[in-house]
């Protein structure tokens, strides 16, 4: 019986496509390694961020570098970023219609807290959770494994009463090191392919049609 659900957000709730690549090239030009227009950054969205940013620069994830690109991230995202953003179609309608059927919707998201937060505040969705649970912005957390670990701990949440709804293989990997079932959304930052190798329990095209597999 399920009666918790876990949430992404990016990719899942909102589309923070613009805000994350915008910064991140601004956090990368600021380090001395600018990123051509044209080369496409959208896997970065998602999963932990001075990870990729490690990626992109070739060197280790606790490099200087990568530490130094993600705090040019910030200075940006922290201002501007976080608002460009927008809500994907019916999911404020669905989270309304989840809690008056009386789940308890906890956000579960590898950006930091403190973001997370406003970023919900900013679009009316807040309201619609127990508490939006993120990462520090030290970079504990980042895991999804570890993160929904912390949120299971500190609700006191049993894994056959939870789900575990979002877009990328990090959400499915994470909840399923857990012992959680997952949901996918087709329409986030996951390939298909990705999503494939992954294997949630479900995919959904719509935020909507979650309310059909419960």
């Amino acid at each position: 019986m399920i009666k918790n659900i876990l949430i992404d957000l990016d990719g899942t709730l909102t589309d923070p496509k613009v805000g994350i690549t915008t910064s991140a090239r601004y956090g990368l030009n600021k380090i001395g390694h600018p990123i051509a227009d044209d080369v496409n950054i959208d896997w970065i969205i998602g999963p932990p961020l001075q990870a990729s940013l490690a990626k992109i620069l070739n060197v280790a994830v606790d490099d200087v570098l990568a530490e130094q690109a993600l705090m040019g991230y910030r200075e940006r995202f922290a201002v501007t970023g976080l608002y460009e953003n927008h809500v994907f179609d019916d999911v404020a309608e669905t989270l309304k219609t989840l809690q008056q059927q009386g789940y308890r919707l906890f956000l579960a998201t590898a950006k930091p807290e403190v973001y997370a937060r406003q970023i919900l505040e900013h679009f009316e969705l807040l309201q619609y959770f127990v508490h939006p649970y993120g990462s520090e912005l030290n970079g504990d957390r980042t895991n999804k494994a570890e993160l929904i670990a912390y949120i299971m701990q500190k609700e006191q949440l049993k894994p056959e009463e939870c789900l575990m709804v979002g877009d990328r293989e990090h959400d499915i990997f994470g909840a399923r090191h857990n012992g959680i079932e997952t949901i996918a959304v087709e329409y986030g930052y996951g390939s298909a392919e990705e999503l494939d190798q992954a294997q949630p329990k479900a995919r959904i095209k719509q935020f909507s049609d979650l309310l059909q597999h419960l």
